[in-house]
């Protein structure tokens, strides 16, 4: 029965959702690189489903975005870069594309000089290139909500916060355990800098794709006698990472999750493993929100709704999912204001990212309150604030844990720079100086 839904489900991600086969003069285009077999298939249809009910909810509430409709296609690309850069080639003479939001470290990377070139805006929420934080540099591409350093920065600020302030990293011992792919290796760097200012012993162990098998990484972390572990992980890795502390001895309250390992999807299939669990988060779980009971009210209810399993709604992946389609959306809105509501270009949508403020009399507006912190992007800040929280697993669901936690800029900002500045002189592109550049 599995073997049928994922083939039933992959032939449905390689049609559009809902959405008719071409944008039109009256319709704004998302191009959906999505992955729904795989396994990485929790994240990509929790994510993706969400991303689709907000578009739903906009189009059969309000009639879409200043009477254009909202529409998309789904590619399948089983999270592999190859058939990631197969869809955007396929995908990118559509008419009216407001923005690529891959999900995905290495497409996101084998796209950062195209989608220049096309002059179409890249979406990588939690994740993507760190200096893409630069918009100087980096024109057309938004890791928002947070990057891999400012992730990283808040994780090591939030243990600091546990243990009675930074001073008390002294002589503490981390392991960061990593997924073994551009994603899981982009903080290696940040991690060893964060090591040096705070004083504390690292070590950092990669897990191979996928990460079915971590005995020897865990009995590593075993004779290392770590103070915490930092699982940096993505799908089946983090269930797996759990399952074997616990068999080799190590707390789950010892271990700290990065923003990939955070989902129900992590921890329910691992059982009482991952009770006491703790990992970082930009958006939080549950139905409550307003805007969650408008989608099941509207889009399900409608029998119109993108998650196959219903319950999955309020979810951690459904959620970001959600909160990608407000973000989104809410900078077509923006732009629209400037540029007539109409369909608009790539180039136009970029203005919209790069002029993205949701505050919370905004997101209270749009039923989000609360389920995120806030955003303020703008030309140079493609990225916003970084703010990040923490939440535990206590067996059945999350509870959040901890206030806003924010990254260190003042160290991070130069780091992003010189890095972005480098990346500008090797492909000859001109660092803007002001948003009309």
């Amino acid at each position: 029965m599995r073997l049928v839904r994922s083939l039933r489900t992959a032939a449905v991600a390689a049609t559009v959702a809902l959405s008719g086969l071409a944008a039109h003069a009256d319709e704004q285009f998302f191009p959906l690189q999505s992955y729904r077999v795989g396994p990485y298939a929790a994240g990509g249809t929790g994510f993706f489903g969400g991303f689709i009910d907000y578009l739903n909810l906009v189009n059969l509430r309000d009639g879409g975005v200043g009477g254009v409709k909202l529409t998309w296609a789904e590619g399948e690309t089983q999270y592999e870069v190859e058939r990631g850069v197969e869809v955007y080639e396929r995908f990118k003479t559509r008419p009216g594309i407001a923005a690529w939001n891959p999900l995905s470290v290495g497409i996101a990377y084998a796209m950062l000089d195209r989608v220049t070139a096309d002059k179409v805006p890249l979406i990588t929420i939690n994740h993507g290139r760190t200096d893409t934080t630069d918009g100087r540099v980096f024109k057309y591409v938004f890791p928002l909500l947070l990057n891999p350093y400012s992730e990283t920065s808040g994780i090591v600020n939030y243990i600091a916060g546990k243990e009675g302030g930074a001073e008390k990293l002294k002589g503490k011992k981390i392991v960061v355990l990593y997924h073994g792919s551009p994603y899981g290796k982009e903080t290696i760097p940040i991690y060893e800098l964060l090591a040096k200012q705070y004083g504390f012993t690292l070590q950092q162990i990669e897990v191979p794709h996928p990460g079915n098998e971590q005995q020897s990484q865990w009995l590593a972390i075993r004779r290392a006698k770590p103070d915490y572990v930092v699982l940096r992980g993505w799908g089946v890795m983090n269930p797996v990472a759990l399952k074997t502390a616990q068999k080799t001895g190590f707390p789950a309250e010892r271990i700290v999750g990065n923003v990939w390992s955070n989902s129900e999807e992590d921890v329910i299939p691992a059982g009482d493993a991952a009770k006491g669990y703790t990992a970082i988060t930009t958006v939080a779980a549950g139905t409550h929100y307003p805007v969650l009971q408008d989608i099941q009210k509207t889009v399900y209810a409608a029998g119109k709704g993108n998650l196959e399993d219903p319950k999955r709604i309020g979810s951690v992946y459904h959620n970001l999912g959600v909160l990608n389609g407000i973000l989104n959306v809410e900078a077509v809105r923006i732009a629209q204001a400037r540029f007539g509501k109409r369909t608009l270009t790539g180039d136009e949508v970029r203005w919209g990212f790069e002029n993205l403020r949701i505050d919370e009399a905004r997101a209270a507006a749009l039923g989000a309150k609360g389920l995120f912190h806030s955003i303020h992007v703008t030309w140079d800040n493609h990225e916003g604030d970084g703010r990040v929280a923490f939440q535990q697993w206590d067996g059945r669901q999350w509870k959040v844990v901890s206030d806003w936690i924010a990254p260190d800029w003042k160290l991070l900002r130069p780091l992003i720079e010189k890095s972005s500045e480098a990346y500008a002189k090797e492909k000859k592109l001109v660092v803007r100086k002001r948003i009309e550049d």
